[in-house]
């Protein structure tokens, strides 16, 4: 148990030291493909797992959605609460693990799941309890890197991501993950960073978008 926390202390350590800068790690606007997605989604409920300094449930809150987040990080929620703040837009922000924040099954019309990795032991039984929130003819969103993004990160550190495969994705993952959707888009490719401090140059993402269907 005491290494248990001591992995978690250290886990958390690392993205309060991110966050706690006065600039943003990632910037203040959206992520490209949650942009293009959401816009074409109906207004409703959303969900931002890992969602740290808060940049896309802001961009959501100002389309309209009623937005909830969570992070491990507190230094990532007051950087979120002040840049919701700054955009005239209110936000659900929640401190903890996800399975001590007590989300209501099928509570969400969408969960946004933008380069979440979460430690390779936990990401696919987050991913199960995240559907679990999620309304029947929900959908997701998905975009984070994948397992080839290993070599981009050993060639240029400034383009972020996790350096052990394990933490990375692959689209059997996706699909073992997601079994009961309908998937309107999955596929593996290589695109152009330009995302505040740590996602810039060329990396290998997986990008998802499901529909549940039960």
């Amino acid at each position: 148990m005491d290494e248990v926390n001591n992995l978690h202390e250290k886990w958390t350590a690392r993205w309060d030291d991110r966050y706690s800068k006065d600039e943003f790690a990632y910037g203040e606007g959206p992520n490209n493909y949650l942009k293009e997605k959401l816009t074409e989604l109906t207004v409703g409920s959303i969900l931002f797992p890992a969602e740290g300094e808060g940049r896309n449930a802001v961009f959501a809150a100002k389309l309209g959605w009623s937005v909830s987040a969570f992070d491990i990080s507190n230094e990532g929620k007051r950087k979120a609460i002040r840049l919701a703040e700054k955009n005239n837009v209110t936000i659900e922000y929640k401190i903890g693990e996800l399975q001590t924040l007590n989300f209501e099954n099928r509570q969400f019309d969408a969960v946004a799941l933008i380069y979440a990795h979460f430690p390779a032991d936990i990401k696919s039984v987050y991913h199960k309890t995240l559907d679990n929130y999620l309304k029947i003819d929900g959908i997701i969103i998905f975009e984070a890197f994948s397992k080839k993004h290993i070599d981009y990160v050993t060639a240029n550190e400034k383009v972020g991501g996790p350096k052990d495969i394990e933490s990375l994705f692959s689209i059997d993952e996706i699909k073992s993950d997601f079994p009961n959707y309908e998937i309107l888009e999955l596929v593996e490719k290589e695109i152009e960073l330009n995302e505040g401090l740590f996602h810039n140059g060329k990396g290998s993402v997986i990008r998802f978008v499901g529909r549940k269907k039960q």
